[in-house]
């Protein structure tokens, strides 16, 4: 193991350059090399490059930051409908690109990519998978196709299996909180999922057309933004504040979510919203009765494809100035322990 550069007031910092002139050439074994358990923060800074890697991370305190996310680039190609070699799918949470489920992590001017391709050919393909609680991103890019980005934890159990395969099945499912600040996500269905609480502040949500697709050009949908699995007990999901929603799909295509489990929990504040969100805004999966236990909600919302009380689907909410009051970083966010992200 390198011993890193240097030390700072408890800080441990190691570089990262494919062309051999920082202490590692990969980023992984610059996470490998932190001592565990490490009680200080890491911070790894990566050089530009193409990173062609897949990450796993389980350390605390680690933070990444890159040139600038069209300089550092850290792309994967994994996939759902890939096999192992006994035969066994990969599923949707073996596929990610990076698993970071450690707590205090946080990355700055990376991208994150999934490389493998449209839903229709691989099936699930995540660029992040993020378990982790006080996890922050800013001035990141993330792109795949579909479920570009899960935020954990895992629900209880699957709808379709027996298990969801990958890290952290059957773990202990814990209250995650989440940031996205200024950042760019790109996918076409149900790419932003999962169960954490988590906020997109100044973020550009962008929803790739897949309507050449023969059948979803039948359906006439092109996506779904964001497929929440909020718990019951959870009262914030994932909160847009001053987001652009833009997109190169037909207009009324996407659908800004639907309801992974019947508690999801999907707030737009102060957002500008494009011509490709349908005008019922909200689609139940099928499920009548999460339209009683969903909680989808908008404010403020501008731009061609923003909502009205006559527009939207009549269990979704258009809050009003008080209720939206409510929606601030750090009443979402702060918890027990006052986290404010990048403070």
């Amino acid at each position: 193991m390198r011993e890193p550069i240097s030390r700072v007031k408890g800080t441990r910092y190691y570089t990262v350059s494919a062309d051999g002139s920082g202490d590692f050439t990969s980023i992984q074994a610059a996470i490998e090399a932190i001592p565990d358990p490490c009680a200080e923060k890491t911070i790894v800074r990566i050089k530009q490059g193409i990173y062609y890697e897949k990450l796993h991370i389980e350390k605390p305190m680690v933070h990444l930051i890159g040139e600038g996310a069209d300089q550092t680039v850290i792309s994967y190609d994994d996939y759902a409908l890939k096999k192992f070699p006994d035969g066994e799918f990969y599923y949707t949470f073996h596929s990610y690109t990076a698993f970071i489920g450690a707590d205090d992590f946080t990355a700055e001017g990376l991208s994150f990519v999934n490389s493998a391709g449209p839903g229709k050919d691989v099936g699930q393909a995540l660029a992040v998978y993020v378990d982790g609680d006080r996890a922050a991103f800013r001035r990141c890019r993330f792109i795949g196709h579909q479920d570009t980005i899960f935020t954990g934890p895992l629900p209880e159990q699957p709808m379709d299996r027996a298990s969801f395969g990958g890290p952290r099945d059957g773990a202990e499912r814990r209250r995650l909180r989440q940031y996205y600040e200024d950042c760019y996500i790109e996918g076409d269905i149900d790419f932003i999922f999962g169960s954490a609480t988590a906020v997109f502040k100044d973020c550009e949500i962008f929803a790739k057309n897949r309507l050449s697709d023969h059948a979803a050009a039948e359906e006439k949908v092109n996506g779904w933004i964001t497929a929440a699995s909020t718990p019951e007990d959870v009262r914030y999901g994932y909160v847009f504040i001053d987001c652009a929603l833009t997109s190169n799909a037909p207009p009324q295509s996407v659908y800004l979510g639907r309801p992974w489990r019947n508690h999801a929990k999907v707030c737009f504040l102060n957002c500008w919203i494009g011509a490709h969100v349908k005008e019922e805004g909200w689609h139940n999966w099928n499920k009548p009765d999460a339209e009683a236990s969903a909680v989808y909600a908008e404010y403020n919302s501008t731009g061609p494809g923003a909502g009205s009380r006559t527009g939207r689907v009549p269990w979704a909410t258009i809050l009003n100035e008080q209720q939206a009051s409510e929606y601030t970083v750090s009443h979402i966010l702060s918890g027990t322990d006052g986290w404010l992200p990048f403070s």
